[in-house]
């Protein structure tokens, strides 16, 4: 065996280790994510739990769309408008 196949074995050897690690931290996540779900279903309070969680979504996703979907207001326009604002205040 040369040199440079034993550098190639070291390599597929650390590529199955990193690749086994990262299944079994996955398998551990979803193993928590299940524990946590099963503790919230036997709880007694589950509908006022999954109402909260539901208004809590629904303003987050308000928040995402008026932060993204609307096109901010021409800042010369709203100067326009300060000003016509000041002038029929002064006038009257």
């Amino acid at each position: 065996m040369t040199r440079e196949a034993g550098r190639d074995g070291d390599l597929d050897e650390r590529v199955v280790l990193l690749v086994a690690g990262a299944a079994d931290l996955a398998v551990s996540a979803v193993g928590s994510a299940l524990g946590a779900v099963r503790g919230l279903l036997r709880r007694s309070d589950a509908a006022e739990l999954a109402a909260e969680a539901e208004h809590e979504l629904t303003a987050r996703g308000r928040l995402v769309l008026d932060r993204y979907a609307a096109p901010p207001q021409a800042h010369l326009e709203l100067l326009a408008r300060h000003v016509v604002a000041r002038r029929a205040s002064d006038d009257a």
